[in-house]
């Protein structure tokens, strides 16, 4: 019976506490295996002091560290800086907040870590993280500065009148899109949905009609990730009550902050109905980011929202297309479309999650972390940890490079795809570096699903990173805020309780003083007045 049951709803309050001890994937054995020649000549590092240093970074899921005779990126690295890097790893997401919190409670503080935005105050206000003035400066970090991040990035990203975060380099091109099962549609005579209630009839029928024909009453419209503590942004609901992105300027001058707004009532209701309606996997909640993904490649769902320009390429080991013939369905074809594209799908992208350094790093250890993290924002270690080794799994001709497939899926896609963990700094966007990637398994699908998701209209951000002040506790008002939403969802009737619920946010939260302080920032990026109305 396609019903969320009760073990899963009685889960809902325990599922905040979740850890992630026991799935955390560290690899922390050095290598002597000489690093590749070709990255490693001219090593003026070498006669360095050898450094342990310890980083917590994010990777996607389905990506792990091989063995130490198999990893030639970190061959590179230690020999190239004369380091024993050691490495914990794990999807974005509360797992991975918990275990660092972990790490810091016992006073293991990473020497540099990932850390989302709200999580980055409390590290800051409780001196978690070390001060990098004069330590992330174009000096000393000119590839970063070069081709990610700018200075103006970097002064509106300070907060609590220190500067002890930076933004990790980030991509300004936003492919967010829904993608559908376009050969499930086929199958039962159905059109791409346009609108809301054909999304949602479109749900229905991958429900209820046998879209993969094997005669089994075990799929379902949508998915998404919860990881067990909120309600997931991509569910369609949002987008048809008029809310495009988090956090806009509207028409009116009025900063919006989508999650806490009053017309979020509406949302949660028709989020409500759409559960009710049984098309959503009843493990939505529970599913931590990057599972969503698994199951609808697994033919479990028929529509997910992803991002990312090669989510769903033909050969990205990594992806929907790719991973859902792995797993059998041979007949998948994961195309995108959007009911709101010519609306607007998303706000333009504005700098994100940073990356901080231990307090407790020696000068030594944040000098040659520092020396590292701009080595991999440049060029030479963008291609070893986007592409692998020159000469062996691409080879390069000027600013050609040319991806060598067999050497690839050798070195890389079969050893758990492990780049992805070091691609973690950078987006894959070689055309920052001026370079053209030659890759013969980007077929004319491939290129297709760019061309659509380029057409999709994309709304004005507000303009600057938004942050906080000093004694702003954002972390507290958006777990509260999560609570709220989670309890209208599996324990309120209705969202009738909302407009009281979100008073609470905006008072004893400060969610009003935190709203006051974005659009104050928005009116200093925008050069006009804007305002936030908590009645709004």
């Amino acid at each position: 019976m396609k019903t969320l049951s009760k073990v899963a709803i009685s889960l809902v309050a325990s599922s905040l506490m979740l850890s992630a001890c026991s799935d955390s994937k560290e690899e922390s054995k050095s290598s002597t295996t000489p690093a590749n020649s070709a990255a490693t000549s001219a090593n003026p590092d070498a006669k360095k002091e050898k450094l342990d240093l310890k980083w917590m970074v994010i990777a996607d899921a389905s990506a792990q560290l091989p063995a130490a005779d198999k990893d030639f990126v970190k061959n590179v690295i230690e020999e190239k800086f004369n380091v024993k890097l050691n490495w914990t790893y794990l999807p974005n997401g509360q797992d991975y907040t918990t275990k660092l919190n972990t790490m810091i409670a016992s006073g293991d503080i990473p020497d540099v870590f990932y850390a989302d935005g709200i999580s980055s105050n409390n590290y800051i206000r409780d001196g978690v993280a070390r001060d990098l003035t004069g330590i992330v400066t174009p000096a000393k970090m000119p590839n970063y500065f070069k081709y990610w991040v700018t200075e103006a990035n970097l002064k509106t990203y300070q907060v609590q009148g220190a500067f002890k975060r930076a933004p990790v380099p980030y991509e300004t091109n936003y492919y967010r899109t829904f993608y559908i099962r376009k050969d499930w549609l086929d199958k039962l005579n159905l059109k791409m949905p346009t609108n809301y209630d054909e999304l949602v009839n479109v749900m229905k029928a991958f429900t209820f009609n046998d879209p993969d024909g094997n005669g089994k009453n075990d799929t379902y419209g949508f998915t998404a990730a919860g990881s067990g503590t909120s309600v997931s942004m991509d569910f369609p609901e949002f987008l048809k009550n008029g809310f495009v992105g988090d956090t806009y300027v509207d028409s009116n001058d009025q900063f919006i902050d989508v999650r806490t707004d009053i017309r979020m009532q509406g949302v949660l209701d028709d989020i409500k109905k759409l559960l009710d309606l049984k098309v959503v996997d009843p493990d939505w909640f529970l599913n931590k980011y990057g599972q969503h993904f698994d199951k609808a490649a697994q033919g479990k769902a028929g529509i997910v929202i992803g991002q990312g320009r090669d989510l769903a390429f033909d050969n990205n080991p990594a992806g929907l297309q790719m991973k859902s013939k792995q797993a059998g369905q041979t007949t998948a074809d994961w195309e995108p479309f959007h009911p709101w594209e010519k609306t607007g799908t998303w706000v333009e992208t504005i700098p994100g999650n940073p990356f901080m350094i231990s307090s407790k790093s020696s000068d030594a250890k944040v000098q040659r972390s520092i020396e590292i993290l701009d080595w991999l924002a440049g060029e030479e270690g963008f291609l070893l940890t986007r592409y692998g080794k020159e000469g062996v799994d691409y080879k390069r001709s000027g600013n050609n490079i040319e991806v060598n497939q067999e050497a690839y899926k050798k070195d890389v896609t079969d050893n758990n795809n492990f780049l992805e963990v070091y691609g973690w700094f950078t987006p894959r966007k070689p055309e920052v570096y001026g370079l053209n990637v030659i890759d013969p398994n980007i077929t004319e699908r491939d290129k297709k699903i760019i061309e659509k998701i380029n057409s999709y209209k994309i709304l004005p951000s507000v303009g600057t990173a938004l942050t906080v002040k000093e004694g702003m506790d954002l972390a507290a008002m958006r777990k509260r805020m999560n609570e709220l939403h989670v309890q209208i969802l599996f324990k309120d009737k209705d969202a009738s309780s909302w407009p009281q619920y979100r008073q609470e946010i905006m008072t004893k939260f400060g969610g009003k003083a935190i709203f006051d302080n974005y659009a104050e920032l928005a009116t200093a990026a925008k050069g006009k007045p804007i305002k936030f109305k908590s009645d709004n």
